[in-house]
């Protein structure tokens, strides 16, 4: 499976606004909606790609551990359906219904969103700050697929309890790495 690292984005980066369906509730989620929280996490993810499989489960217990702890989580699937189908919002809806995400999970259609925040892979894990400022942006943790690592999501666990604690977020971060975007020709 050939693997795309990142783009680490540069830190203090503004959260780029958005307004997408939600695949889950169908409703339209906007970033301001997220406004007044500590921080908010956003996961570019996808259905049929083998590293989010691999986190999927720690994804659900991401959103359950941080539940009412002030920081939002929302997913974001932006790859091309037709030749993905298997990344289309009704999928997507069933992933997070077996998952037991407590988040969002919005559909990019147009892709312009992921270009907006130049999401590379997926997973790709963006976290800012109350103001919306890019504090984090790295891996869940060393896990990957086949390299017999269990999968803790402790690197992006230490930013998040950092950022809510009100402690200095780790600079030492390390790209994500995942399946590319499936861009639309």
């Amino acid at each position: 499976m050939a693997a795309t690292l990142s783009a680490m984005v540069e830190l203090g980066s503004t959260a780029p606004a958005f307004s997408l369906p939600d695949v889950t509730w169908g409703s339209q989620v906007a970033l301001s909606d997220f406004t007044g929280f500590k921080g908010l996490l956003v996961i570019f993810l996808s259905r049929h790609c083998p590293y989010v499989q691999h986190v999927k489960t720690e994804l659900g217990r991401l959103g359950r551990d941080y539940a009412g702890r002030g920081l939002a989580i929302v997913g974001i699937a932006s790859n091309d359906v037709r030749s993905y189908p298997d990344d289309a919002p009704g999928r997507l809806k069933e992933l997070a219904a077996s998952e037991g995400w407590r988040f969002p999970v919005l559909f990019d259609e147009t892709q312009e969103v992921a270009r907006a925040y130049h999401a590379a892979c997926t997973p790709d894990y963006f976290l800012y700050d109350r103001d919306f400022k890019l504090v984090y942006r790295g891996q869940l943790d060393s896990s990957r697929p086949g390299n017999g690592v269990p999968v803790t999501g402790s690197d992006l666990r230490a930013a998040a309890s950092a950022l809510l604690a009100g402690q200095p977020i780790p600079r030492g971060q390390r790209p994500s790495l995942g399946c590319s975007i499936k861009w639309r020709p």
